[in-house]
């Protein structure tokens, strides 16, 4: 498993790690691979599609949760953080991913989840019956408000108030999501210690690391009204790293929806013995109405996109790193969102992956992005699945907007695009399932799919895997710095890497037009033509033409 090794050599700034030149794949398991025909995707069904992964040439899997869960909200309700759900498989088939990935040089990094549970987890069936419990403060409890009802007004993420009421103890609790997701407290040093124990115990089975979900949230301090990035969380991430990441070759990456480039480097700089790096979403919430939110439909602005996206390049020159994506489980089919699904499907798939791969960072590809899947486009809020849409749709409709306006935001932003079934071939439902799936699969699964794209001349897969494979093969690529270009242009992105003498050049047209723009001189010249989506190109004149979703990425001479 050569590529999990850590790595002697070393840029000018940061000693390399093995996954500095690693791409990752996200996998959602009840979407990916369904192998008993039970319409619910599993881990035997990924063990099977592991040849498609590593012929990718992916460093590791991210993959979303698999533990016990009652599947409020998809598995990210945990009952069991040591077991496994029994729609997904077994505690050995999970062993056995791990070490058959691990065969294919693939580490499997585990979302972890533990700024909340599920509701029927032991400890909170335990907790809501006594407050003399030890379990009872594994949990935020306030008593009833002055007036007999919730301690304050906070409205819970997935809608609805924030705080649930539990007779026995004559107390609310807290939910920064839904009532099935009690949030954990982590003022509490026996939970923290179970939870570091658990975490131990996962990496002591042989897993690469975690991705650490909401982890900006487990700081809060709900009397004050402060839930992300709260005055403890990063002594307590501290204190993980001390208790149970130090002395490990793992990969951590902590979502964190609240992070800016004024606190990123908290998470992630040289000694701040935190995590690795960060998905932050700033370049995700410029995108959203202003007013109404996600689920509002709203222009993508591309000039907005670039200042934050190079920014947070700018923040990680020195020190720190970054987790480079646009698409998961929790947004749209990116290139339905940021580019054309239609006409220029492919040209927009390879031009999106060409700019984002080959910025400074991590690269995260969600599974179908490798073969431009896109949006699922329902026409209907019973073909929708997630809790997300269908509580904020009630809400909505009943303060007065109309369900067709609701269902076009949903068909732009809701979290169901992303987990539609991944389309394998063009048997019925993608060929994800024999059976009838959780979820209606995208009806274009029967054109769009694996087996069509490996066999087309403009493949999607083979763009995505020789951008993999530059990035192991071009230290510029992982470590060079990046020099914006064309900031206020509204089509095209562009930018530099630079590292010692070498300069590489990199290009994408979010036009469905032809578009020129005119390049500082230093920039032109001639080159290696390293990934192209359209014919190739060696040479860059000062005048720059791009067809529409054109990119490209030359190595200058």
């Amino acid at each position: 498993m050569a590529n999990l090794e850590t790595s002697q050599t070393s840029s000018p700034n940061t000693a390399e790690r093995w996954w500095h030149r690693a791409t990752g794949y996200q996998v959602y398991p009840r979407s990916f691979a369904d192998s008993n025909g039970d319409g619910v995707g599993d881990i035997p069904g990924i063990i099977s599609k592991l040849g498609h992964l590593s012929d990718l040439g992916i460093g590791f899997i991210w993959l979303s949760p698999v533990y016990a869960s009652p599947m409020i909200d998809n598995g990210y309700d945990i009952s069991d953080y040591r077991n496994i759900a029994h729609e997904f498989g077994t505690l050995e088939d999970m062993d056995h991913l791990i070490a058959a990935a691990k065969d294919r040089g693939i580490g499997i990094v585990m979302d972890l989840v533990v700024n909340h549970t599920s509701s029927l987890h032991a400890w909170f069936q335990r907790a809501r019956t006594s407050r003399d419990l030890p379990e009872h403060d594994f949990y935020i409890w306030r008593d009833p408000g002055p007036d007999g009802g919730p301690p304050d007004d906070m409205r819970a993420y997935f809608g609805g108030p924030a705080w649930t009421y539990v007779e026995e103890v004559d107390r609310y609790y807290f939910h920064y999501f839904s009532p099935a997701q009690p949030d954990l407290n982590w003022q509490n040093a026996d939970l923290r210690a179970a939870i570091y124990d658990m975490m131990s115990w996962w990496l002591d089975r042989g897993i690469a690391g975690f991705r650490m979900d909401v982890i900006d949230l487990i700081g809060k301090d709900v009397d004050a009204r402060i839930y992300e990035e709260g005055p403890d969380l990063h002594p307590l991430i501290q204190e993980m790293h001390r208790k149970v990441l130090a002395g490990r070759d793992i990969l951590t990456v902590g979502e964190t929806w609240s992070a800016s480039t004024d606190t990123g480097l908290l998470y992630c700089g040289r000694d701040r013995k935190e995590i690795d790096m960060v998905f932050e979403f700033s370049h995700i919430r410029d995108g959203w109405h202003p007013d109404l939110g996600k689920f509002a439909a709203h222009p993508f602005n591309l000039v907005t996109f670039k200042r934050t996206l190079f920014a947070w390049q700018e923040l990680i020159r020195d020190e720190g790193w970054h987790a480079l994506f646009l698409s998961n489980h929790d947004l749209p089919r990116q290139v339905s969102y940021y580019a054309d699904d239609g006409e220029h499907r492919r040209a927009s798939a390879k031009m999106l992956a060409t700019v984002m791969h080959l910025l400074k960072g991590t690269p995260f590809i969600y599974q179908g992005e490798e073969i431009g899947m896109t949006n699922a486009k329902f026409e209907r809020i019973d073909q929708y699945r997630d809790l997300d849409t269908l509580n904020h749709f009630e809400e909505q409709v009943a303060l007065g907007v109309p369900p067709e306006t609701f269902i076009a935001g949903a068909n732009r932003n809701s979290r169901d695009n992303a987990r539609t079934p991944m389309q394998w071939n063009s048997a019925p439902h993608g060929g994800f399932t024999t059976g009838t799936p959780w979820i209606e699969a995208n009806p274009n699964a029967h054109e769009i799919n694996v087996e069509q794209d490996l066999i087309h001349p403009e493949s999607i897969f083979d763009h995505y895997r020789q951008l993999i494979q530059i990035r192991k093969d071009h230290d510029v690529v992982v470590f060079g710095h990046t020099v914006p270009l064309l900031l206020d242009d509204p089509d095209i992105l562009a930018y530099q890497r630079k590292l010692g003498d070498e300069t590489l050049l990199v290009a994408g047209n979010f036009s469905d037009k032809p578009r020129r723009a005119e390049l500082p001189g230093e920039v032109c010249g001639t080159g290696e033509c390293l990934i192209h989506s359209h014919d190739v190109r060696n040479k860059v004149d000062r005048d720059l033409a791009l067809a529409p979703y054109e990119s490209f990425a030359i190595l200058m001479k």
